[in-house]
């Protein structure tokens, strides 16, 4: 089934908002670049804008792959679903994945500290990452996710904004992170831990700005509004 973009822009104001309703509209703002989850409330002009990109090529494409095969969209799924989706499909990935990035960035710098383009840095700053998100994860499975299940009469006014400030801070660390692999680009000759550790984290990038847009744009707002 295609989805006509007009209409979904009639409802949609925001890139986030277009996120989780258009299917397929992520794998088109990861192909631009599009910061649709930390900087989901920019409307589609302003988002394309901030990334060089033509609004209209932006547009173009979202029309052309007209959700046709793709996914049901996140927002389909009620609240208990989505949480179980992003304890399984991003919390458990990222607590998986980021000790071996970390291994794996330690030994790419240590060998090829010489290199020009090797990631000076990189190590650290997944180390951080892991320590970050694994507080940030932890307080969501004990204390959010829980009365949000629970549909309990509490303010989670303030728990929820400092979330997503802590979103914030994770998207800075991503973009440090893209901006020391030099966009994920092999450096020809790239030995196997070098190739492994860019397909990692840009894989690591990807389940990320998704996770935090289905946080912000998807799951957040429904309590937000439960209390309006």
């Amino acid at each position: 089934m295609r989805v006509d973009i007009s209409e979904a822009m009639r409802r949609e104001r925001t890139v986030g908002g277009l996120a989780a309703t258009l299917p397929g509209a992520t794998a088109v703002f990861r192909r631009f670049k599009i910061d649709f989850c930390c900087n989901g409330d920019l409307d589609l002009e302003s988002a394309a804008r901030r990334r060089g990109v033509d609004p209209e090529e932006l547009r173009r494409a979202l029309e052309a792959f007209g959700g046709s095969g793709a996914a049901a969209a996140p927002a389909s799924m009620d609240s208990d679903e989505l949480i179980e989706h992003i304890q399984a499909c991003y919390h458990s990935a990222h607590r998986r994945d980021l000790p071996e990035l970390i291994a794996l960035s330690r030994k790419v710098e240590a060998v090829h500290r010489e290199h020009p383009k090797a990631p000076a840095g990189l190590c650290d700053t997944l180390r951080r990452m892991e320590s970050d998100l694994e507080r940030h994860m932890t307080r969501e499975e004990t204390t959010l996710f829980p009365a949000m299940r629970q549909r309990t009469n509490e303010a989670l006014d303030v728990v929820i904004d400092e979330l997503r400030h802590e979103h914030d801070d994770q998207g800075a660390l991503l973009r440090l992170v893209e901006s020391l692999t030099d966009g994920f680009a092999l450096p020809d000759g790239a030995c196997r831990s070098w190739q492994a550790l860019y397909t990692g984290t840009a894989r690591l990038s990807e389940d990320l700005m998704e996770h935090i847009h289905l946080e912000n744009n998807v799951l957040f707002p429904r309590f937000l509004v439960m209390r309006s």
